[in-house]
């Protein structure tokens, strides 16, 4: 059985948020904004379905997916491009491939304890970003 995600997370730490934002091709001024946010995800899981909200007083993002099945997803609220995205189970991690205009993008998710990991890339940027249960 996969590990649980559901419930809500909020951010205590985020480390190199703005040169993956800068990798992405986000604005000088959104990046300085995005930068002093502490967002909230809110995660529903049931098995291999997912909705994963991002929350904040900024801007709000909200993808939903199952686990194996290819599906176009549009970054509206991100950096506001379309991508094709593939989410995988690597052990009990969420392990997403965004195919698009940059290279090497994607995500992982994972939990240790009543933390919620994410390590988001874009090109040769790395995002690593912590979630305490709520």
């Amino acid at each position: 059985m996969p590990a649980d995600y559901s419930g809500t997370w909020d951010m205590t730490s985020n480390i190199n948020l703005d040169k993956y934002m800068a990798a992405l091709g986000i604005d000088f001024a959104t990046r300085k904004i995005a930068s002093l946010l502490k967002p909230q995800k809110v995660i529903e899981q049931n098995g291999d379905h997912f909705t994963i909200k991002t929350l904040s007083t900024f801007r709000n993002y909200s993808s939903s997916f199952t686990v194996g099945e290819e599906f176009e997803e549009h970054t509206k609220g991100l950096d506001d491009r379309k991508c094709r995205s593939l989410v995988t189970w690597d052990n009990d991690r969420l392990v997403c491939v965004q195919k698009g205009e940059k290279k090497n993008r994607g995500w992982t998710h994972w939990i240790e304890g009543d933390e919620l990991h994410l390590e988001l890339c874009c090109e040769d940027q790395i995002c690593k970003q912590v979630y305490k249960k709520a």
